[in-house]
């Protein structure tokens, strides 16, 4: 099923979404990868403040190539999230309500995605360049020392998912083995 959905978005929206839904993204979400993940959860270690309004936030697990003339953003396909594990659960019991990336999560994840009625989107590997069209801005927001693995605060419009793991924690990566198993 197909939704379209305005971010950030509350847990109530989080609800309604089910593994395998379609949905089409508009409004402000950052990336962070490992590097920007570490430092930021020495912060957290440390007693600091995070670059950015946790709650409700949508991450995405990008580090772009150079803008073209004329486009806010080179191409923006999602890197693998298994890489972000050590730290996610610790944003998503911080407020986060939603990761972006690619590839299978630990069950640490999908535990603190079900505690906290958060979501984990998909975004098609290889697409990167399609993708960037769904982004309208993009600005280094912290941690710019880490070049394409700084903090950016985009703005999306329709930016296009896949729900992979819901607030119930149903992983679509393992009901689709299920579903075209040879009986």
């Amino acid at each position: 099923m197909d939704k379209y959905i305005t971010i950030p978005f509350d847990k109530e929206t989080a609800l309604t979404l089910q593994s395998g839904d379609y949905v089409y993204l508009t409004g402000t979400m950052y990336t962070a990868r490992d590097a920007a993940h570490k430092r930021m959860y020495e912060t957290l270690e440390q007693g600091g403040e995070l670059p950015f309004d946790i709650k409700d936030a949508v991450i995405y697990y990008m580090g772009p190539s150079p803008a073209r003339e004329g486009r806010p953003i080179g191409s923006a396909g999602p890197t693998t999230s298994s890489r972000m594990d050590k730290y996610a659960p610790t944003l998503l019991d911080l407020g986060q309500r939603v990761m972006i990336g690619k590839g299978k999560r630990a069950e640490a994840v999908k535990d603190a995605i079900v505690r906290n009625g958060a979501v984990y989107f998909a975004a098609v590997g290889g697409a990167g360049a399609l993708l960037s069209k769904s982004i309208i801005s993009s600005e280094v927001i912290a941690y710019d020392d880490l070049g394409t693995e700084a903090i950016r605060r985009l703005e999306v419009k329709n930016f296009p998912a896949i729900v992979v793991i819901d607030s119930e924690g149903n992983n679509l990566y393992e009901t689709a083995i299920n579903d075209y198993k040879e009986d």
